[in-house]
């Protein structure tokens, strides 16, 4: 019975020590919410892949912000409800839908750790029909 029970908590301990979370989820997904461009910047990696309904281009981090800032000022945000997220080999990522005042969107953003912190490197606005 000790012995069941060592390997139980070893395996526990496995698992507990092997699971990354992403800290700052909640403050992108708020960002992201309220149209935020500015809050939602201080994420980005140097460079971020941006993929829009009609163009999709690699920006560096100033540019992204203007890209995503015309996107979410063009558009007119209401809202974003995360559906999901995860992480797998290092990359952090999560997916909801964007409620703009134009239409909805299907929402993937991807983040790499980077020593400790994570990097927003790419995001996706795939309009629903």
């Amino acid at each position: 019975m000790k012995r069941l029970t060592g390997w139980v908590l070893a395996a526990i301990a496995l698992i507990l020590v092997s699971y990354r979370s992403f800290d700052n989820m909640d403050a992108v997904v708020t960002a992201i919410r309220s149209g935020n461009v500015n809050q939602l910047s201080a994420y980005f990696d140097v460079w971020v892949d941006i993929s829009l309904p009609d163009k999709s281009d690699t920006y560096s981090k100033a540019q992204a912000g203007m890209v995503i800032g015309d996107f979410f000022n063009t558009n007119g945000v209401k809202n974003f409800k995360l559906i999901q997220q995860g992480e797998s080999g290092g990359t952090f990522f999560c997916s909801g839908i964007l409620q703009t005042r134009l239409g909805n969107y299907r929402t993937t953003l991807f983040f790499k750790q980077k020593g400790d912190k994570q990097f927003l490197e790419e995001i996706r606005f795939q309009p629903l029909v």
